[in-house]
């Protein structure tokens, strides 16, 4: 289902976080996948102005310039490479936290978590498009002219449940067995046989209309896929 249904590109506050739609399926992604949850506050992270401005609008909350900050990052694959990166970060306080841990599974206080997203079934895309941009990697191969997709976390449950998301994407997403990083985290990627271009379309469908994205990651995805067809990719934004 397209979260194309207006011509905003600025989201409009949610009544409710805990309900079913393409902005919450999106925001609570990206809680999964590079945030955290105590008793009584939501913490979530983004990389780019873009996906910070859409966090904020789809929580009601504003941005000022005290959560935007320079962080240093482990690379994914390698803990011996630091890299700098823009960060901000948004914080919800109270009932949602809660809510969203009974209610999707989510950790809080660093609880195990079970990760339940079956509220979003009808909002994948924008669910996995939240989970890619907060805990996953795109590259460009130059040895084989494909494009790499991995996702990466030092919760090895919720890669679990994103494979099984993937799985049960349409078309579907092939993925390669789970391994460890050498950091002590998780990842996986797409298969050598998974249709990058089709799942790029398929996460970014609608994204133009919904504002529902991170421009950077968005941009890193179509170009890398374009090099490696020969080709645009024109739906990654409509």
């Amino acid at each position: 289902m397209s979260d194309a249904n207006r011509g905003s590109t600025t989201p409009v506050p949610v009544e409710d976080l805990l309900a079913s739609t393409p902005a919450t399926a999106y925001f609570w992604g990206r809680v999964a996948g590079d945030g955290e949850l105590t008793r009584d506050c939501v913490t979530v992270r983004a990389e780019d102005e873009t996906a910070a401005d859409a966090l904020a609008a789809i929580a009601g909350a504003g941005r000022t310039n005290r959560d935007h900050r320079t962080a240093a990052r482990e690379s994914a694959h390698d803990a011996s490479i630091v890299r700098f990166e823009d960060e901000y970060e948004l914080q919800v306080f109270g009932a949602p936290a809660e809510r969203a841990g009974a209610g999707l599974g989510l950790p809080i206080d660093g609880q195990p978590g079970g990760y339940r997203f079956d509220a979003f079934s009808e909002y994948r895309p924008q669910l996995v498009r939240g989970l890619l941009e907060a805990c996953g990697t795109v590259c460009f191969r130059e040895s084989s002219g494909s494009v790499g997709v991995s996702f990466v976390h030092d919760d090895a449950t919720l890669l679990r449940t994103i494979r099984s998301l993937l799985d049960a994407a349409e078309p579907r997403v092939p993925t390669d067995d789970r391994s460890e990083t050498s950091s002590g985290g998780h990842w996986f990627g797409l298969a050598d046989d998974a249709d990058t271009a089709a799942f790029a379309s398929w996460t970014y469908a609608g994204s133009d209309g919904s504002g529902l994205y991170s421009a950077e990651r968005r941009q890193k995805l179509r170009r890398s896929v374009e090099r490696a067809t020969d080709s645009g990719v024109g739906k990654l934004s409509r």
